[in-house]
């Protein structure tokens, strides 16, 4: 089966329309059973997303900070996700800079999952958000990445060694749209 990371097309119908693309360029997977993933301790108030139906999103608050979205990735019941670590902006590059508080086109605007997060003005609301329909929050299909990077995931110094260093960070080569670290990165065999 292909490997492809979707577009997310984002419409809010706050108190003016505003959308914008962007196309994922980096991902990190998290399974069942994975000491790194918010479902090892079962399912709480803030987890019973990601135990939700596959193609839903898990939008969680990091560090009391940062909005981060992910995609529900397995059947329901499992608890496994796919966080967007970064995007690279197809359309709505003013929208993304207003959220962000950046002038500017370079990476720094979507290299970061809670990066992401602001561009897309998220909230805890929008877990268990269907992906897979129109309006709101919507993924999309995108093409198939010609190369893929792999590596070990970010900031989960926590978990088991065999999970702090398995390869289940993604990231598409020869985009400028990928968070740090980037040197952890190697093409995928």
């Amino acid at each position: 089966m292909p490997w492809t990371l979707p577009h997310v097309y984002w419409e809010s119908f706050f108190a003016e329309t505003t959308s914008f693309f962007g196309s994922p360029r980096q991902v990190e997977a998290y399974r069942p059973n994975d000491t790194a993933c918010h479902g090892r301790f079962g399912v709480t108030s803030r987890t019973a997303p990601v135990f939700g139906a596959g193609g839903h999103a898990y939008v969680y608050l990091c560090y009391g900070l940062h909005m981060m979205l992910n995609v529900v990735a397995d059947k329901e019941g499992a608890g496994a996700a796919v966080l967007i670590r970064s995007c690279a902006p197809v359309s709505g590059f003013d929208v993304i800079q207003q959220r962000r508080g950046l002038k500017t086109e370079k990476p720094i605007l979507l290299t970061g999952p809670g990066k992401v997060g602001q561009a897309l003005g998220l909230s805890t609301e929008w877990s268990n958000h269907p992906l897979y329909t129109a309006g709101g929050l919507e993924l999309l299909d995108g093409p198939e990445p010609e190369n893929i990077l792999v590596g070990p995931r970010v900031g989960i110094q926590y978990a088991s060694p065999e999970h702090v260093n398995a390869l289940w960070r993604f990231a598409i080569a020869g985009t400028p749209w990928i968070s740090a670290p980037k040197n952890t990165l190697r093409p995928a065999l």
